[in-house]
């Protein structure tokens, strides 16, 4: 099969200290489907715990994520964040007080800014800011320390490719014919595919509040939480203020929907950029292939109006670079452009994925080219440009797209706003969240006045850290005895948005493993084992329960 989400190979045995196995039949004790944070970890853990462990690995990076553009950390409280996951952030820290690691920048020069924590913790010897190749060869490290074999641009074969006996996956092939048989099965991906192939329960899209008794999830119509809506009147219209002349591209013509309602609206993902404003280092903005610049329309009206906060999230990163996010009405998310996603075929998924490259570079070329941009902004803009030592094999563009939401598990238990924002108790805890209620934009629509508007934007913080149940990691109890998922977990959409950080998916991760060799050495199905028993391995691994 094609490259999914990188556009050049790169061979097993360069960047596995292991080789695989021949093609064929290949076992392992646990076998983790998935390349992200939460995969590396999952697979530590294993091997610390004496069993074996195979990674199946759809992308060919590792990391998600991780390494993958967002490297201004979704902390939230650090406190909480213990194991693995901590283990990766000081190796963050070790790598960055080593003199060479400060290439374009000096270290003093760098400051030491962080998204609710400073980016450098000396006292705890953690750094939680950092730079995308950084992170991935902390995630090989990894890898080669621990002698884990991972099976690069594998993918599983969704239609016919899993096996299952008694209620237990037995082994999963992939489309390249490799069958990989297993006592236990981490499903570590963005999207939850072994899962659903398993036939284990989920949702997509958001639930109605009434579900689960919420306030934040549904449609949030006339919600503007942060400043990712139009604060003034702007004509949607190709003629503004004529609803004849057709609506401007990235519009929706549909109806909305009433707040509170479910919907299979899924909240925008973008690429995570790192960009650079380092000449020595920088790469310009080129016009993209297809460039439309009639898709940026309804930007140039958002200028006109005196908007001025193109850089608002331009979060620096050391040596000169920045994790560029979305800020504000028309920015980096692609808003209405992934909603048939999470069950998508793996080339729909591909043309998706390809569109919302296309529609950022197609941004970034019209802010920094367009003769309509505000010269101010524009001279800004033609500061930065892409990054040249990162991402070097994908033409320094992000090799992962940030999934914020696909497929979550209904499982077990289900976390809640409820449980989020400390309002009922969390039993049988695996690991700590802390970060906001946090969802970005699902649709932009037209207003009954003839406006346009974003929806679905929610920040509701959380005031205190918050347990995370064992029975949100696990499918219910008759649908897969030995399938562990700790990133498409068992959660509503609203309360996911707090769950869904990469220090929280490292966390699961080894918890998940954890949970995994205790249910072989126990020969228990993985809803059957002894909680007492998991707590005490987890803390004695330093996990943050409580």
């Amino acid at each position: 099969m094609k490259k999914f989400l990188v556009s050049i190979a790169v061979s097993i045995c360069s960047l596995s200290v292991v080789a695989a196995p021949v093609p064929g039949n290949v076992t392992a004790d646990v076998i983790i489907y998935g390349g992200t944070s939460a995969a590396v970890v999952a697979a530590v853990q294993v091997k610390k715990m004496g069993r074996s462990v195979i990674i199946v690995s759809p992308d060919t990076h590792l990391g998600g994520l991780s390494s993958g553009g967002l490297g201004f950390t979704d902390t939230g409280n650090k406190s909480v964040i213990g194991g693995l996951s901590r283990e990766f952030y000081h190796r963050v820290y070790q790598h960055y007080q080593q003199p060479d690691a400060w290439q374009w920048q000096q270290q003093q020069e760098y400051g030491n800014k962080g998204q609710g924590t400073v980016a450098m913790d000396g006292a705890e010897r953690t750094m939680w800011i950092f730079e995308p190749h950084v992170a991935e060869q902390v995630f090989e490290d990894f890898i080669k320390e621990n002698k884990i074999i991972v099976y690069r641009d594998e993918w599983l074969d969704r239609e016919k490719g899993l096996i299952k006996k008694d209620g237990n996956i037995t082994a999963f092939t992939t489309l390249s014919g490799k069958t990989f048989a297993g006592k236990m099965f981490i499903d570590a991906t963005y999207e939850g595919d072994l899962m659903a192939a398993a036939g284990v329960s989920y949702h997509v899209g958001r639930e109605a509040n009434s579900v689960y008794g919420e306030q934040w999830n549904g449609i949030q119509v006339g919600v503007l939480h942060h400043g990712h809506h139009f604060k003034t009147n702007i004509s949607p219209y190709k003629i503004a203020g004529d609803s004849s002349s057709g609506l401007l591209p990235r519009v929706s013509g549909d109806d909305p929907g009433k707040k509170g309602d479910g919907d299979k609206r899924i909240q925008a993902y973008c690429f995570r950029l790192c960009l650079t404003n380092d000449p020595r280092n920088k790469v310009p903005f080129e016009r993209p292939h297809g460039y439309d610049s009639t898709q940026y329309e309804l930007l140039v009206r958002v200028f006109n109006s005196g908007w001025r906060e193109t850089f608002n999230k331009f979060d620096p990163i050391p040596n000169h670079k920045t994790d560029v996010n979305n800020h504000g009405p028309f920015s980096m998310d692609n808003i209405g452009m992934n909603y048939d996603y999470p069950d998508a075929s793996y080339e729909r998924r591909k043309a998706i994925i390809k569109e919302h490259e296309q529609y950022q570079k197609g941004l970034l070329y019209f802010i920094a080219h367009d003769p309509r941009i505000p010269s101010d902004v524009q001279d800004a803009m033609n500061k930065w440009g892409l990054s040249a030592d990162e991402f070097k094999d994908n033409g320094n563009w992000p090799h992962q797209l940030y999934i914020r939401e696909a497929r979550r598990m209904t499982g077990m238990s289900v976390m809640t706003e409820h449980e989020v924002l400390g309002k009922r108790a969390v039993s049988q805890s695996v690991g700590m969240g802390s970060y906001t209620l946090d969802a970005h934009n699902a649709q932009r629509y037209v207003k009954p006045d003839g406006f346009v508007q974003n929806e679905g934007d929610i920040g509701v913080d959380a005031e205190q850290p918050y347990r995370i149940s064992y029975g949100a990691i696990v499918p219910k109890k008759g649908e897969c005895g030995n399938l562990l998922v700790p990133v498409c977990m068992s959660s509503s959409h609203i309360a996911f948005g707090s769950i869904r950080m990469e220090p929280v998916f490292m966390i699961l991760g080894q918890s998940a493993a954890t949970a995994a060799v205790q249910a072989i050495t126990d020969k228990k199905k993985v809803q059957d084992i002894s909680y007492k028993k998991l707590k005490a391995q987890l803390l004695k691994d330093k996990q943050r329960l409580e």
